[in-house]
């Protein structure tokens, strides 16, 4: 399944600047720039990864008899996806913004049933009919020096809702030469000295899955890779659907959103078409495990 090129809407603007609102308008901005990069999310982002979700889906046969836990489920596409086979979801992610959408998506969508947790897996209740005996950690690691770190404490609290021999899937970025979309996420440690120290993008190693897996005493039971092209109708679009990941939250803080804004757009321009959309081809690696 290809994802489709997707254009963000653009936001209401006031012809007219109040300037009784200015210092209201200051004190809520960081608040609104949270509720827009989560929009950007739902709207441009997420939907990039869909051919993961479905291969995973379809590899574990999801359906009725699913109750599956979604880890950092951001604004609850993969659970649609997993909802509409006729499973019974749980989402939990730390991103209020995104949850507050998954709500909306799920209630309006195909199951006015999930339900939904901020925080990590220790705030998830069991699920009516038994455990859990699907996990998903959709969010790729792989990326950035550190991405997989708390990981392993969120999935001994998963586990610890699941039944013996349920499946977790674990997914990560492929080999850098297989990612087009490698080259822009190195921007960020380009621009702040805090992520070239640690923290700033790394290439995905062969065994990132594996060794999570085994800090987290799962049993590695399959594995395989997705193509996940990223796909945008313009760069405006392309640039707001990355900034809306949080990959770049630390280069924002180290810079400026104006300069990083202006970095991504160099980087991407190889990958625009001479019709303006804007065109990455990545691999994405998932692994099957299962609890003790």
């Amino acid at each position: 399944m290809t994802p489709t090129l997707v254009q963000h809407r653009p936001h209401a603007m006031s012809a007219t600047p109040d300037p009784a609102a200015s210092a209201s308008s200051a004190a809520s901005a960081p608040s609104a720039q949270a509720c827009a990069r989560a929009r950007d999310w739902a709207e441009i982002q997420e939907r990039m990864l869909v051919p993961l979700y479905e291969a995973v889906y379809e590899r574990l046969e999801v359906g009725p008899g699913t109750r599956l836990l979604g880890l950092d489920c951001g604004s609850g596409l993969a659970l649609v996806l997993a909802a509409a086979r006729g499973a019974q979801v749980t989402g939990v992610d730390a991103d209020p913004e995104r949850l507050a959408l998954a709500r909306e998506r799920m209630a309006s969508d195909t199951a006015p049933d999930a339900v939904f947790a901020q925080g990590d897996a220790a705030a998830a209740a069991q699920p009516a009919g038994g455990l859990y005996n699907l996990v998903t950690a959709f969010s790729p690691i792989g990326c950035a020096a550190g991405d997989a770190e708390g990981l392993g404490a969120e999935l001994a609290a998963a586990v610890a809702h699941s039944e013996r021999g349920g499946a977790v899937v674990l997914t990560g970025w492929g080999p850098p030469e297989r990612c087009a979309t490698s080259g822009v996420l190195r921007v960020a440690g380009k621009l702040t000295e805090r992520l070239r120290t640690g923290g700033g993008w790394r290439a995905a190693l062969r065994d990132d899955l594996e060794d999570v897996a085994a800090q987290a005493g799962l049993k590695p039971d399959g594995s395989g890779r997705v193509s996940c092209p990223f796909g945008y109708a313009d760069m405006e679009s392309a640039v707001r659907g990355l900034l809306s990941t949080g990959l770049y939250a630390a280069a924002i803080e180290a810079s400026d959103e104006s300069q990083v804004e202006k970095e991504i757009t160099e980087a991407l321009h190889p990958h625009r078409r001479s019709d303006g959309t804007v065109w990455m081809p990545n691999v994405f690696r998932y692994l099957i495990a299962r609890t003790p």
